[in-house]
């Protein structure tokens, strides 16, 4: 069982916090230390976004993430370099990244899934790969034993749906408004009555995030979903913050999420 499974496992229908922070952000030599802080604050699974110089998916924080990390030259490399110095001390907290499929192209598939398997990497999210072209990516991690996860859009087919049943392993992420990351204001009964309908097609736990910036929000989507994500709140708060004062307000503010979703 990998340790995404036995988290869901042992949390025994309790709602998972799923934070998401940009590796390298805001400065390589400190993601270790907020990756920790993520889980001092109550973080089930942590979400390692890989920085990106074209990172469609997300809204302007998080691109100022993605630019605040390359900038300091962080590569997938070292990501899965931060990876393994934070498994040092946590062998459990599963992580998973996620990122755009152009690095993990560049790097190699097969190369990338056993280095990232090595590392201590749980899973990984693609963005921009849909399932029907990663066939390939998702043999090369299901074969480390690392779970291939994939977004389901409020506009996903259902024969789009049935396909990432097919390929998913670990959880499913359901984008729960159109566009990027941290934009637009939700319509909660919309979502629950998405996630009901998801549930015809998928068996896997279903994590809801984009738009989530409080613990009201997080409180009243965890009635629907498994696990509740977010990203772009978070990475203010880093933005927001001092080197030296950024990880103590993190672990604040995700414990303030996770209470809400207990």
């Amino acid at each position: 069982m990998s340790r995404i499974s036995a988290c869901f496992e042992q949390l025994s229908g309790a709602k998972a916090l799923i934070p998401f922070i940009t590796a390298g952000d805001p400065h390589p030599s400190r993601t270790v230390a907020l990756m920790h802080a993520l889980v001092d604050g109550g973080a089930d699974i942590i979400e390692l976004g890989v920085p990106f110089s074209d990172p469609m998916a997300d809204g302007p924080v998080i691109q100022r993430a993605s630019e605040r990390a390359l900038a300091h030259g962080v590569s997938l490399a070292d990501v899965l370099a931060m990876v393994a110095e934070f498994r040092k001390d946590n062998g459990t907290t599963p992580v998973v990244l996620m990122g755009y499929l152009n690095p993990v192209m560049r790097y190699g598939f097969a190369r990338f899934a056993a280095d990232a398997a090595r590392a201590g990497v749980d899973g990984v999210l693609t963005v921009d790969c849909p399932p029907h072209a990663a066939g390939e990516l998702a043999a090369a991690l299901k074969g480390e034993g690392l779970d291939p996860v994939f977004l389901i859009a409020p506009t996903t087919t259902e024969d789009r749906v049935a396909e990432i049943a097919r390929h998913a392993t670990g959880y499913v992420y359901y984008v729960s408004l159109n566009g990027v990351t941290g934009a637009g204001n939700l319509d909660i009964d919309a979502v629950a009555g998405k996630i009901a309908a998801l549930r015809q097609h998928i068996t896997l736990p279903i994590g809801v995030g984009f738009g989530i910036r409080d613990a009201e929000t997080a409180r009243a989507l965890s009635t629907a979903a498994d696990a509740i994500i977010v990203g772009s709140r978070l990475v203010q708060e880093i933005e927001a913050a001092t080197q030296e004062t950024a990880a103590e307000q993190l672990k604040i503010l995700v414990a303030s999420l996770k209470a809400a979703i207990r």
